[in-house]
């Protein structure tokens, strides 16, 4: 049986943007093999419990909103976004149920901005004018270069890519990736790894949890470029991978 990969509808708010953004997600998994099951943002906590109890992944996808600064102890600033409380719950809920059974996890964007702060990290609420340009959206598939750590497990994972450039002597891989936010990780959270940063401005592209079966989050949207990226490929192939393997031990 295909793995069940869970994924949140994207905001309680906006339907065009969720019916433009989960199809894509969805069709990511199923093309590595899995089954996307929608979750809804008005399931009470015990129907993501029964939800869960036959999910193989979990994939937290990229939102309009932004994580509520309350979570980790800021005052909201000019530029961020109202929070998606709904949304919220369901990241929350669905991590802490990942944790306790170590369920494979991808997080995507705004889903790894609540990946961090589940677990105690600070979010940079608004990035200042930078070299990069974070918020390219998503008509440009290669906005900045990210340098990954060659010895984490996102770097395991993306350097047989074809679009990967390897620096063995500096211990780095260098990927191009799309870019749509104007949030950052902070101070990463309990147990979390930098594994990767724009190779611009430091920026944190993603966290892992090395001790986790697959934990990852990523800043950008490998579900975008599925077809321009091998590195996009291998991340949900891995992803869907580790979700298999899960359900089969």
């Amino acid at each position: 049986m295909p793995p069940r990969i869970l994924i949140p509808c994207p905001t309680s708010f906006d339907p065009a943007y969720n019916d433009q953004c989960w199809p894509e997600y969805a069709a990511a998994v199923e093309r590595c093999g899995a089954t996307p099951v929608l979750v809804t943002l008005q399931s009470t906590n015990q129907q993501i419990a029964a939800q869960f109890a036959s999910a193989h992944g979990v994939l937290l996808p990229g939102s309009g909103a932004d994580v509520a600064p309350a979570r980790y102890g800021h005052e909201v600033q000019p530029e961020t976004a109202p929070a998606d409380p709904e949304r919220e719950r369901i990241d929350m809920l669905l991590l802490e149920l990942a944790e306790q059974r170590e369920t494979p996890t991808l997080a995507v964007c705004f889903g790894l901005q609540s990946l961090n702060v589940h677990r105690g990290g600070t979010l940079v609420q608004h990035l200042l004018p930078m070299p990069v340009n974070h918020r390219a959206g998503r008509s440009v598939a290669d906005a900045h270069a990210s340098i990954v750590s060659a010895d984490s497990g996102l770097g395991r994972t993306l350097r047989a890519a074809s679009d990967v450039r390897s620096d063995a002597q500096e211990g780095f891989l260098r990927i191009m990736v799309n870019s749509s936010h104007h949030q950052a990780i902070g101070m990463p959270g309990d147990g979390l790894r930098v594994s990767a940063r724009s190779a611009e401005d430091g920026v944190v592209e993603a966290i892992e949890d090395s001790d986790h079966p697959f934990l990852v989050g990523v800043q950008w949207h490998p579900e975008r470029t599925f077809d321009h990226s091998d590195a996009s490929r291998c991340l949900l192939q891995a992803f869907v991978g580790a979700a298999r393997q899960y359900g089969q031990a």
